[in-house]
C-alpha cells in the first residue's frame, strides 16, 4: 500500500509540473450572474511554488500508517438525506423553534430575525423553504410557517415591511430606540449597507478588513457593482497581502472577551453569516456529518479533544489545552527553533512508535524520560497526535468548509470565511489550533536559521490538518492530492493572519448587542403584564424607579463610576473626555498602591464592560471610553482579573 501511494504521489508531482494537474476539479463553477469577480490567484501562486515539502510529508504520513498495523475505526461520515442538511443547520443557528413541534412558540426566534442583514434573512429563508417543501413531501405533520409569514410577522411587530425587494436595513428608527424610561437608546451599525453605497463612502484600504458592516453584503455590494479588484492575487508569500484591522474607537472584541451566553449568539450569527456569504459567492456550504463511533476513553493519541481535556483538568484545574499537546511543544522548543529542517525533517519511524507507546504507559504517571526525546522526534510525536484525533482539529462538520474557503474569489474574502470558521469551532478545537499557530509562527520566526518559511511550514504542516484518516475512503483520499495546493494555502493564512482571525467582526458584536436590547424590552414588557394582572402598578412603578441606573443619582453626567473590588481603589469616579481610553482607567487604578492587596499587573487585569446591551466584555486597552459609553449607556464598569 505504502509502495502505491508512494508512486501516486510522485505521478501526481510529475503531472503537476507537466501541467496536467489541476486543482479546480471541484470548484469548476463560474461565478453565478456573470458577475465580475478578479480571482484571488491562491491557487495559481501555490502551483508557482515548490510543492516538494507537501508530498514528502504526506509520504512520511503514509509511510507512519503502513508502520502502524493495529486497525483503526475508520469514522464514517453520513450523507445527509434532502431537508435533513438544511433542518440541522437551522437547529445549529438557534432556530429550530420555526418547525416541528415548538413552531408556535417563535417570539424568540422573531427577535434574533429583527437583527439579521439583508444577505443574513435570504440565507435563512432559503434553509426555511427547503425544510418546508421536504416536510410537505413527506406529509409532515408539523407546521412550518412558509419563509414569507416568519419575516412578515418579524416586519409587521415593528410596523414596516422588507419585501426583499431592496436591502433590508436593520436600522434603528426613534421608536425602537424608545427604552422603557422614554429616554433614547444608542444606535446599532447591524452590518447592513445602510448609506447609498458602503463601497462609495468606506474610508477603507484594499488591505484594510472590513468589520463594520457584514462580509456577505460587502460581497453582495461588490457583485453587483462589478467591482472586484481588491487585493488582486498572484507570486508567492512575499505578495500576501498586509491586511489589518483599522482601529475601532468601541474596542476591538476578540474570542474569550465576551461572556458565554453572548457568544451562544455569535455562534448562531457567525453561522448564518458564513452561509450566506458562500451563498452570495456560489461556494456551496455543506456542513459534514459523522456517525458516532466508539473511541478511547483514556491514553493520549487517538484519545477526542474533550476526553483528554477531562482527565488533564483533573491533573491541572482549569486547562483549555492538552498537556501532552503542550509539553510536545515547550520540548520542541527547549533545544531550538534554529534547527535545520525544523517540522519538515521527519523523527526515526520505529523510534517515534516506541515513544508513542512510552508515553501512553508513563506520562501521567510523570515517570516518563524526556531526555530521551530528541528534537525531530517530538515534532514527529506533535503532527502525529493531531493527524490521531478520532475527529480533526478542525471538526468533520467543517472540515470541507476549511478546504473550500481556497476557491473563494478574492484573497480578503478566504479571510473573512476563516475568521467566520474559526467562530464556530468549539473552544477547545480553537484553543488549540490557537495554541498551534502561535508555535508554528515562532518557528517561522527563526526561518533565516532553520529555512523554514512560512511557505515550508504551511507545505509540511497542511496534510497534517487535512488529509483526516478517519474518512477512510478512495475518494477522500484522492482528494488529499488533488486539494493539495489548496489547503496549503489554507494553512499559509491561518498562520499568517492568526491574530485577525481570533477577532469577533463589529457587525456581529452590534447584533448581539440588539438582540440583548430586544429581549430585555420583551421580558420588561412581560414583566409588567403581570404585574398589572396581579394589581401590582403600584409596586411596579416603585421597583422600576429602583431598577433605573443605580449611579444616577450620585454620579453627573458625563461620569462613570468604575468599581475595582479586588484592587487597593475600590471605586472610582472618571470623568469622561474625548481621549479617555480604557487603558488609562486601569493604570489610574494600579497607581493606587497598598500593602494589604495583592500586586497585579496591567496585562493581569482587564477593564470589563458589564450589562446593559452586552452580557459582559473585556476591553482592550485602546477602546475610548466616551464613546463606548454612548453606545452602551446602562453599563456597569468593572476591573477585575482577566478569565484564563
Amino acid at each position: 500500500m505504502v509502495t502505491v501511494v508512494t508512486k501516486l504521489v510522485h505521478y501526481l508531482h510529475l503531472s503537476r509540473r507537466s501541467g496536467q494537474y489541476t486543482m479546480n476539479h471541484d470548484h469548476s463553477k463560474k461565478t453565478p450572474d456573470g458577475a465580475s469577480f478578479d480571482r484571488s490567484g491562491s491557487q495559481d501562486s501555490l502551483d508557482e511554488l515548490s510543492m516538494d515539502d507537501y508530498w514528502k510529508e504526506l509520504e512520511n504520513i503514509h509511510e507512519t500508517r503502513g508502520n502502524n498495523h493495529e486497525e483503526r475505526v475508520a469514522l464514517v461520515v453520513k450523507e445527509p438525506d434532502e431537508g435533513e442538511l438544511e433542518e440541522e443547520w437551522l437547529k445549529e443557528a438557534g432556530l429550530s423553534n420555526l418547525f416541528g413541534e415548538s413552531s408556535g412558540d417563535s417570539l424568540e426566534s422573531m427577535v434574533f430575525l429583527s437583527t439579521l442583514t439583508r444577505t443574513q434573512k435570504a440565507a435563512v429563508e432559503k434553509r426555511v423553504e427547503t425544510v418546508r417543501q421536504t416536510m410537505r413531501k413527506k406529509n409532515k405533520q408539523h407546521q412550518i410557517p412558509d419563509v414569507r409569514d416568519i419575516f412578515r410577522l418579524q416586519n409587521d411587530s415593528k410596523g414596516k415591511i422588507c419585501d426583499g425587494s431592496e436591502p433590508s436595513t436593520v436600522r434603528t428608527s426613534e421608536n425602537k430606540n424608545e427604552i422603557q424610561d422614554g429616554t433614547k437608546g444608542p444606535k446599532f451599525s447591524l452590518g447592513t449597507d445602510e448609506q447609498k453605497s458602503p463601497l462609495e463612502d468606506m474610508p477603507f484600504s484594499d488591505t484594510d478588513i472590513n468589520l463594520e458592516i457584514s462580509f456577505a453584503e460587502q460581497a453582495a455590494n461588490l457583485k453587483d457593482s462589478s467591482v472586484g479588484k481588491m487585493c488582486k492575487g498572484g507570486g508567492g508569500e512575499t505578495l500576501l497581502p498586509n491586511f489589518r484591522l483599522p482601529k475601532d474607537k468601541t474596542g476591538t472584541t476578540k474570542i474569550g472577551d465576551l461572556a458565554p451566553q453572548d457568544m451562544k449568539k455569535v455562534y448562531s450569527l457567525a453561522l448564518i453569516e458564513l452561509t450566506a456569504l458562500y451563498d452570495i459567492l456560489g461556494t456551496e456550504f455543506k456542513q459534514q456529518k459523522a456517525v458516532k463511533i466508539k473511541t478511547k476513553d483514556s491514553g493520549l493519541f487517538g484519545v477526542p479533544l474533550s476526553v483528554l481535556l477531562e482527565q488533564d483538568q483533573k491533573k491541572v484545574p482549569g486547562t483549555k489545552i492538552p498537556l501532552i499537546f503542550q509539553k510536545l511543544i515547550a520540548q520542541i522548543e527547549e533545544a531550538t527553533l534554529e534547527t535545520e529542517g525544523l517540522l519538515r525533517i521527519p523523527g526515526v519511524a520505529t523510534r517515534v512508535k516506541s515513544l508513542c507507546q512510552e508515553l501512553e504507559a508513563k506520562f501521567y504517571e510523570g515517570t516518563f524520560n524526556w531526555e530521551n526525546v530528541k528534537q525531530h522526534d517530538a515534532a514527529s510525536l506533535l503532527k502525529l497526535f493531531i493527524r490521531e484525533l478520532p475527529q480533526p482539529l478542525l471538526t468533520v462538520e467543517y472540515l470541507k468548509a476549511f478546504q473550500d474557503v481556497q476557491s473563494l474569489p478574492m484573497k480578503k474574502q478566504q479571510l473573512q470565511a476563516l475568521n467566520l470558521l474559526v467562530l464556530l469551532l468549539p473552544e477547545a478545537n480553537r484553543d488549540t489550533l490557537k495554541v498551534l499557530l502561535e508555535f508554528l509562527q515562532r518557528v517561522i520566526d527563526h526561518r533565516d536559521k532553520n529555512k523554514m518559511t512560512l511557505k515550508n511550514v504551511a507545505m509540511v504542516m497542511a496534510p497534517n490538518l487535512f488529509t483526516f484518516h478517519g474518512f477512510g475512503s478512495k475518494t477522500i483520499e484522492q482528494s488529499e492530492f488533488v486539494m493539495a495546493a489548496g489547503t496549503a494555502n489554507v494553512m499559509r493564512f491561518m498562520i499568517q493572519y492568526q491574530k485577525l482571525l481570533w477577532t469577533i467582526p463589529k457587525f456581529i458584536v452590534n447584533q448581539v448587542r440588539k438582540q440583548n436590547t430586544e429581549s430585555q424590552k420583551k421580558e420588561k414588557k412581560d414583566k409588567a403584564v403581570k404585574k398589572l394582572l396581579k394589581k401590582m402598578a403600584y409596586d411596579r412603578e416603585k421597583h422600576e424607579k429602583q431598577e433605573k441606573t443605580p449611579n444616577d443619582a450620585d454620579v453627573p453626567q458625563g461620569v462613570i463610576r468604575v468599581q475595582a473590588p479586588h484592587l487597593s481603589k475600590v471605586s472610582m469616579a472618571i470623568q469622561l473626555t474625548e481621549e479617555l481610553k480604557a487603558g488609562d482607567i486601569v493604570a489610574r487604578f494600579l497607581s493606587q498602591k497598598s500593602g494589604n492587596v495583592q500586586t497585579l499587573k496591567k496585562e493581569e487585569v482587564c477593564l470589563y464592560e458589564i450589562g446593559g446591551n452586552i452580557g459582559e466584555r473585556c476591553l482592550d486597552g485602546d477602546t475610548y471610553m466616551k464613546d463606548l459609553h454612548q453606545l452602551n449607556p446602562n453599563a456597569e464598569w468593572v476591573i477585575k482579573s482577566k478569565q484564563s
